[in-house]
């Protein structure tokens, strides 16, 4: 436990103190002179906001690996998946339930005259557990069951991340405009397996995993074969299905919010919320989920 790693210019040592000065078995953390003075085999120090990241995931890392009974458990996944799920919607699911009575709200809606009931809520609630709980579920244990899961004890550098999150959002949103454009100009594999996705025209949150057992179940194998293809580390694996679960919900929550993400990306190179809203609405058009260059090069974008 006396071997010294190098990450980066800082020297990082496992099993040695931690802040507090009490042992740490079995972690990489940072001690207080590797704080104070850079390694010895590198010449330039690194800028204090990128260090900071760095020990925000490490710190975020250490923490995931105190639950790795969690992380190990066949549960998670689909725990994982539907707790996420559900909490990105529950903020969209108060502003329905308010919009038709508040105007500040319902001003932000892409589909003003259309309000969601309860009873619509909670037959896409009841079919997205239905889901998780007899298609998903058995799957994520077959798969606990044969993949082994490294756990190493360095996070990843932060521009790793980064650059690992942006190719896994690309790659997705590549496998689904083909699956999406193929469902839709073929019309027994529209009508078997993508109709149902498309009973609502207007957008809501909940609505977005409201879909059959082949759509679940492609979309989910897109989600996790990526970063399996790019060997990401696990911590940036989860970031990945956290974002990929935001922006879902987001491009299906059916309001335009200056803050949203297609309205931060410049150039308008993301579609978000009003790319999928004209979707539901026009339905030939707009196949890619997030980005907008394919339905560019492939004629298929619509604008309002």
């Amino acid at each position: 436990m006396s071997t010294i790693l190098q990450q980066e210019n800082w020297t990082w040592v496992p099993g040695h103190a931690n802040w507090s000065g009490e042992a740490v078995s079995g972690e990489v953390t940072l001690t207080l002179a590797a704080l104070m003075k850079p390694a010895a085999n590198h010449s330039q120090a690194e800028t204090g906001e990128e260090m900071s990241t760095m020990l925000l995931l490490q710190g975020v890392w250490n923490w995931v690996l105190g639950h790795a009974d969690w992380l190990h458990s066949p549960f998670f996944p689909v725990l994982f998946s539907l707790g996420t799920y559900l909490f990105f919607c529950l903020p969209y699911v108060v502003l329905d339930l308010l919009s038709p009575h508040v105007e500040i709200i319902c001003c932000y809606k892409l589909q003003q005259k259309h309000h969601v009931s309860w009873r619509v809520m909670w037959t896409c609630l009841a079919h997205s557990l239905y889901n998780h709980l007899v298609f998903i579920f058995p799957l994520t244990v077959i798969h606990w069951y044969w993949r082994q899961v490294s756990m190493p004890t360095e996070a990843p550098h932060v521009l790793k991340v980064a650059e690992d999150l942006v190719t896994c959002l690309l790659m997705f949103d590549f496998q689904y405009f083909l699956w999406h454009m193929l469902h839709h100009k073929v019309p027994w594999l529209y009508r078997t397996f993508h109709k149902l996705h498309h009973k609502y025209t207007a957008t809501f949150a909940l609505s977005t995993e409201y879909s059959g057992m082949w759509e679940t179940l492609s979309l989910g194998f897109f989600a996790a074969i990526n970063p399996q293809l790019l060997g990401c580390h696990p911590l940036t694996e989860l970031m990945f299905f956290v974002l990929n679960i935001w922006l879902s919900v987001e491009d299906h929550c059916g309001y335009n919010f200056p803050w949203a993400t297609h309205n931060l990306v410049p150039f308008g190179l993301f579609g978000g919320a009003p790319h999928h809203d004209l979707h539901h609405l026009k339905f030939k058009s707009n196949y890619a989920p997030y980005f907008t260059h394919w339905d560019k090069l492939f004629g298929t974008l619509h604008k309002d």
